[in-house]
């Protein structure tokens, strides 16, 4: 992605990403008890992107992908590819860290993010060895709290890692960033899963 990063770390690439996606045109709806949120939602997009890590030991984004309008309702999607291409390293040299994408409003991880990322976790690894050690391959999910359309703040995200089942909520509050256990994803076997909430 021009213009982002590269990163040493991936809580400093997170944190850069957020209101770069968060900022993209219709990125998001606002709250769902602010005025027009229903308007909002129905022109609302999702954009997605890799987050990936290089042999120069630097976390960088991939260029976004765009999700078109949808017919339905309750449905916004960003079509990601299963892997990056960097000209500048040989593909089988990138490990992938994050799927990162917005949702609108701030609600859970769909059946289809989950789905995604554990299909990205049977081709890529469930974690990937960095300068700073393995991080668990996951999917986030970036919201604001705020009806602001213009610059919206980036209030928190959802997180799910396949490696440990957890599904997080994050937060950023006065004193940096606060993380909630939602839940655990139970597979059930390899098509059902259900959600264990804490």
């Amino acid at each position: 992605m021009p213009a982002f990063g590269p990163f040493d770390s991936f809580s400093d690439a997170l944190q850069a990403a957020c209101p770069l996606i968060l900022g993209k045109p219709q990125a998001t709806a606002g709250r769902p008890t602010g005025q027009n949120f229903q308007l909002r939602w129905r022109l609302s997009r999702e954009y997605c992107a890799w987050l990936y890590y290089t042999p120069d030991r630097k976390f960088e984004m991939s260029m976004l992908a765009g999700g078109a309008l949808h017919d339905e309702p309750q449905k916004r999607t960003c079509n990601l590819p299963s892997s990056v291409d960097d000209a500048r390293y040989a593909s089988n040299s990138l490990g992938y860290v994050f799927v990162l994408h917005n949702h609108p409003y701030d609600n859970v991880l769909s059946d289809r993010d989950i789905r995604f990322i554990v299909d990205m976790a049977l081709e890529h690894g469930v974690t990937v060895k960095t300068h700073a050690g393995e991080i668990p391959l996951s999917i986030v999910a970036f919201f604001s709290l705020s009806d602001s359309l213009e610059h919206p703040p980036c209030d928190g995200f959802f997180q799910y890692i396949p490696a440990t089942g957890e599904l997080l909520r994050w937060l950023r509050g006065d004193g940096g960033w606060g993380r909630q256990l939602i839940g655990r994803v139970q597979w059930l076997d390899s098509a059902r899963y259900r959600i264990v909430r804490e």
